[in-house]
């Protein structure tokens, strides 16, 4: 009996079908991580867009005539507690990676030094307001570079919001 076009026909299927496993796996891996790539893209769109509404929340409310102090602080902290925040936030610690993780907290951390700024009396525009914001754009700026490295699309060459003076309020 000859065995070598036994074992030449074993052989070509084993290749086969270990080849096709192979494409296979690297199908689902592309697949994966575009998937992942996808996830990520949405829970940073949230975030952003979660920050901005906050923001001009923040400022609106600020600029607003309130019955008492009181009422004022109220209303800025309740904006902050219903703006969804921090269900954007917790997906943000759940599926991104460290250093975005670490940028986003750092944003809302300036959002909620200007929140609590103007619940205890913060003018808007004045030189602490303007400088919490400024704060707060620059941790927006680096927040975004971050996603966008991750997210593979390159950097930007200018800031989202370019002036200091785009950020504040006009009477």
């Amino acid at each position: 009996m000859d065995w070598l076009p036994l074992l030449s026909t074993l052989a070509g299927a084993a290749i086969g079908i270990v080849a096709t496993l192979v494409a296979d796996r690297n199908r689902w891996k592309r697949e994966d991580d575009k998937e992942a790539l996808r996830l990520r893209l949405d829970i940073y769109t949230q975030y952003t867009s979660t920050v901005k509404v906050l923001g001009e929340t923040l400022r609106a409310l600020a600029g607003r005539d309130h019955p008492s102090d009181d009422a004022r602080a109220f209303a800025l902290r309740e904006a902050f507690r219903e703006s969804g925040i921090a269900t954007a936030s917790e997906r943000m610690w759940l599926i991104a990676p460290e250093p975005v993780v670490k940028a986003s907290n750092n944003v809302f951390h300036c959002l909620r030094r200007i929140c609590d700024g103007y619940a205890d009396g913060t003018a808007l525009g004045s030189t602490e307001d303007r400088a919490r914001w400024e704060a707060r754009g620059k941790a927006a700026a680096d927040m975004r570079k971050l996603m966008r490295e991750d997210l593979r699309v390159g950097p930007l060459t200018e800031r989202h919001t370019s002036t200091l003076d785009a950020d504040t309020p006009t009477a």
